[in-house]
């Protein structure tokens, strides 16, 4: 481990200086010297430099191919291997482990149990901790677990595997959230974030044609479930060292760019307003967001909007087989062509989002069709008659995982200073552990095979999930409204032009930047910065 570190600063010790090589030949005022990637920022923010929209998308595109395709990988096999378990069940894991009443629903909730406990230590360790070191670490730890898995052959045994790998799992959102603010702009990031999230929808498809297919394969030595959770297993632990190989930090010492295009990356995040990555953990910024109203606003949008995926994650497959009769064979099919719509809705909102630059709107309207399906698969009859309508209204359950994304990037750009953005996107990932523990239980074996009362708790949770975006949106209202007032009390403009929103990149040194921007890298929060502007 010592080697490794010694290696990685090493290296990343040799792109700073690039960097840093590059603003003092630049004919820019000598900034200070360089030990952390926060003092590059700093550095960045004594000056404006000339960045144009064939930079910064020159940029993007390299950030998309290195960093994106990376993320998009890993966060498919976290999916893959946090889902499995659900495909596993109709396959004969319950029988083979002798699982009885509610102990399924145990072994699914457990993992979240871990992620809960994890989040305030994660938000630790997400500030001390490079990325570079911390996830191929997460990545090769949750691997082993899942082939922990594999040997278990009893209730005990699964408790223990579900737990670890929900506790390595833990941190994977978060990171995966500030790695994506840390490399793209405002505008940018609701199509990152729509890029790794929608694995959701391709390990959905592809963990059932999977599990489907290694299924058939008949061994005296494993069980079905054993076979699946070690292929996945095997898989997860061989991507580690690929993370570690390609990965980097931040913009500041990204390998893929020339320290010219560093410097670069650095301004076209400026008018993000969040700062930039800094290994400094600050109390001020905790208390200010326990103390922030919309940090347990989104925390709450989270936990309502968990409790449907987790339905889907780990009851999905039980819930088909209790549609109208479906076979375990069939239950896991038709859930390839739901995944492939998890992927498209995932997108579309997303795509919608970004040609609005509106969250909150969009993600109303895309929680509007998971209430009606709920209300269908509750108040139509199982029977053979009504299969159609029953699966239509299952497959309109897909719309809730539009909401994550949109939740997440929402959450990314209205907070700002890097220990107060890892609690608040830790504090959102609690609550979709809390929703995820929730959300099995109100499926209690007793009420199989139709599970209303379940289904009735579930749309009442989204009911109230609606009330909390209109609630987020007045409060988004009112901060901006009182930024305002604070600038005209320091004699700066009252509006400003959010040009982090823009589709094209406009150089700071080419509009009103020169103001708006002179605190974008000071590791401000977004309530201590009165040039943060928030959007809905």
């Amino acid at each position: 481990m010592s080697t490794f570190k010694q290696e990685e600063s090493h290296m990343e010790r040799g792109t700073m200086k690039e960097t840093q090589e590059t603003y003092e030949n630049a004919s820019f005022p000598s900034p200070p010297a360089v030990s952390k990637e926060g003092d590059v920022a700093l550095a960045a923010s004594q000056q404006h430099i000339i960045v144009t929209d064939e930079d910064s998308r020159r940029i993007c595109r390299r950030t998309d191919l290195y960093i994106l395709s990376l993320l998009v990988w890993v966060y498919f096999l976290q999916i893959l291997d946090k889902s499995i378990i659900g495909y596993s069940a109709v396959f004969g894991l319950k029988t083979d482990t002798h699982l009885v009443g509610n102990q399924y629903s145990d072994v699914g909730a457990i993992g979240y149990y871990a992620q809960l406990g994890a989040q305030p230590v994660g938000a630790f360790l997400l500030v001390k901790l490079k990325p570079r070191m911390l996830l191929p670490i997460l990545t090769f730890c949750w691997g082993a677990s899942l082939l922990g898995m594999c040997g278990s052959t009893n209730f005990a045994g699964l408790m223990a595997s579900r737990f670890l790998l929900g506790l390595f799992e833990a941190l994977c959102l978060p990171l995966f959230s500030l790695l994506t603010v840390a490399f793209y702009r405002r505008s940018e990031q609701p199509l990152r974030v729509a890029a790794w999230y929608s694995t959701n929808g391709l390990a959905t498809s592809i963990g059932s044609a999977l599990s489907y297919g290694l299924a058939q394969i008949k061994s005296d030595k494993l069980h079905s479930y054993q076979i699946i959770f070690l292929m996945t297993g095997l898989l997860t632990v061989l991507t580690a060292p690929i993370i570690w190989l390609r990965l980097d930090n931040s913009v500041v010492s990204a390998r893929y760019l020339n320290a010219e295009d560093r410097v670069k990356a650095v301004e076209r995040l400026r008018a993000n307003q969040t700062g930039i990555a800094t290994s400094k953990f600050k109390i001020e910024q905790i208390k200010e967001f326990f103390l922030d109203a919309k940090s347990w606003l989104f925390f709450c949008q989270s936990l309502a909007v968990n409790v449907g995926a987790s339905v889907i994650t780990v009851m999905g497959p039980i819930l088909l087989q209790g549609i109208a009769g479906f076979s375990s064979e069939t239950s896991v099919l038709l859930n390839i062509p739901f995944g492939v719509l998890q992927f498209i809705l995932i997108w579309l909102s997303s795509y919608v989002a970004w040609k609005s630059s509106k969250k909150s709107y969009i993600l109303a309207g895309f929680i509007a069709p998971v209430v009606v399906g709920c209300a269908i698969l509750y108040a139509v009859p199982r029977t053979v008659q009504n299969k159609g309508a029953l699966l239509f209204g299952y497959y309109l359950l897909a719309f809730l995982f539009a909401a994550n994304p949109l939740i997440i990037s929402w959450i990314s750009g209205n907070t700002a200073g890097q220990t107060k953005k890892s609690a608040m996107i830790t504090l959102y990932n609690a609550g979709s552990a809390t929703g995820n523990i929730v959300g099995p239980y109100l499926y209690k074996a007793s009420d199989s095979p139709a599970y209303l009362p379940g289904i009735r708790a579930t749309m009442g949770f989204f009911c109230a999930c609606e009330a909390l975006i209109g609630l987020t949106v007045l409060w988004l209202f009112y901060l901006n409204k009182r930024h305002e007032r604070t600038r005209v009390a320091k004699g700066k403009p009252a509006k400003l032009e959010d040009t982090s929103m823009h589709h094209r990149y406009q150089s700071g040194a080419q509009n009103e930047g020169e103001v708006a921007g002179d605190q974008a890298f000071l590791d401000k929060t977004d309530l201590e910065n009165e040039m943060f502007k928030f959007i809905y």
